[in-house]
């Protein structure tokens, strides 16, 4: 703008001097003046004229940790060169810096590029909107074009595959099981019945089809009382953090100096997170069923179910959760535990060092539920100290405790029990 201000200033004092003194080389001065400036702005407004951009993302869901790919495709569809062109990209997804800058596009070409970004921030993001920018090569103008049309992508926590963790064991109270008819494949087979078109084989009965001569499937129940509900603390006076580097300070350090693998930030709710979407997803891809209980920016509860659709349904959950609850632990456990069967396996994932969540859990345990604990250890993220004390005091009385530190890996703090 301080480049066009002096042109039209320049062909002002030419309109002015042409008419104090009548010479005709002023006005053809102050006509080049004007020209020059249709001209600019006739380039600047070519350069973001005839433009189609193609924005492809390969997939609407990533994890923390790894890559998200996008494939941008600009294509100049007049006879006319462009002379630059930036594409400025608009997102809120953290590090994911998608704008560029294309220059010397000729008329009826394309040009592609590949932005990958790793993923370093749960939550549900905006892609784009997109803005051309473009000008003349005097610099004069800088004309802008809004693309709005923007899309989502929902970023899970990260989940580690743990190699071991209590399994669930149905309990029958009564002698009397629990008969319900599931189209999941389960270790109780109740009955058979005649083949229909759309039944799996590996749902044969063979010995029962060879001796009716005719295809014969196995129906199955599902497990007894064999249901896992993880409870997340959520509440934001028990957290703890400690200041984590960003993505510059890293890429600041030498590279023999920066970290090969992501890991998770110094927090209690990331830890707390992805504990709880690791332990989902060992449960779901072991056919189990598994519901979800948390306070968050409001009351989340998924009620139990199995298989691949209930595990993304509770990794979107998390995704978007953070530790903004003002309700306590202890209140959770006594509002939700009492609604729950009697033999249903209770994980509960904590920084909190309050003993009166241990009594809840201890009266909920008498009633018949089985109680797991996965305490993180806020002392290591700059919180209050007692979670070893209270890990080993529940150890001691026979409760499945996991003590996870800050910068342990997940994996092998939640398959190695504390004690």
């Amino acid at each position: 703008m301080h480049r066009l201000r002096m042109v039209v200033l320049l062909g002002l004092v030419s309109i002015v001097a042409g008419l104090a003194t009548g010479r005709a080389i002023f006005y053809q001065l102050a006509y080049l003046f004007v020209a020059l400036i249709l001209l600019a702005l006739l380039w600047a407004w070519n350069g973001i004229s005839w433009v189609h951009l193609k924005r492809q993302t390969r997939a609407r869901r990533a994890q923390v940790g790894r890559i998200l790919e996008e494939r941008f495709a600009v294509r100049n569809s007049s006879i006319f060169p462009k002379l630059w062109l930036e594409v400025h990209d608009g997102s809120n997804l953290p590090n994911h810096r998608a704008s560029y800058v294309v220059s010397a596009l000729p008329g009826q070409q394309e040009r592609a590029w590949t932005i990958r970004t790793i993923c370093t921030e749960r939550g549900r993001y905006t892609l784009g909107p997109i803005t051309l920018i473009s000008g003349d090569p005097l610099g004069l103008f800088q004309l802008r074009r809004s693309l709005k049309p923007t899309s989502s992508i929902v970023v899970y926590p990260s989940t580690v595959d743990i190699p071991f963790f209590p399994s669930p064991m149905g309990v029958l109270p009564g002698g009397d099981a629990l008969r319900r008819r599931t189209h999941y494949i389960t270790t109780n087979a109740a009955s058979v019945r005649d083949y229909v078109p759309g039944d799996s084989f590996n749902r044969i009965h063979w010995r029962s089809t060879a001796r009716r001569d005719r295809l014969v499937v196995k129906e199955f129940e599902l497990d007894p009382l064999s249901d896992v509900w993880v409870f997340l603390d959520m509440d934001r006076y028990v957290q703890a953090e400690l200041p984590a580097k960003t993505a510059e300070q890293i890429s600041d350090l030498p590279f023999w100096q920066r970290p090969r693998q992501f890991t998770l930030p110094p927090s209690t709710e990331e830890y707390g997170v992805s504990a709880a979407a690791s332990v989902a997803q060992y449960f779901l891809r072991r056919d189990r069923a598994l519901g979800l209980v948390s306070y968050g920016q409001r009351r989340e509860v998924i009620q139990t179910d199995r298989g691949e659709r209930q595990l993304t349904k509770v990794l979107e959950t998390l995704a978007v959760l953070r530790a903004r609850g003002e309700v306590p632990l202890y209140e959770v456990v006594r509002a939700e535990a009492q609604q729950l069967a009697r033999g249903t396996t209770v994980v509960i994932v904590t920084p909190s060092i309050d003993i009166e969540w241990v009594v809840a859990a201890r009266q909920m345990e008498r009633a018949g539920l089985r109680m797991v604990m996965v305490m993180i250890d806020a002392s290591t993220f700059g919180g209050e100290k007692g979670a070893e004390e209270l890990a080993a005091q529940l150890s001691v009385t026979g409760t499945m405790t996991y003590l996870v530190k800050c910068g342990d890996p997940l994996d092998q703090a939640l398959s190695h029990r504390y004690g």
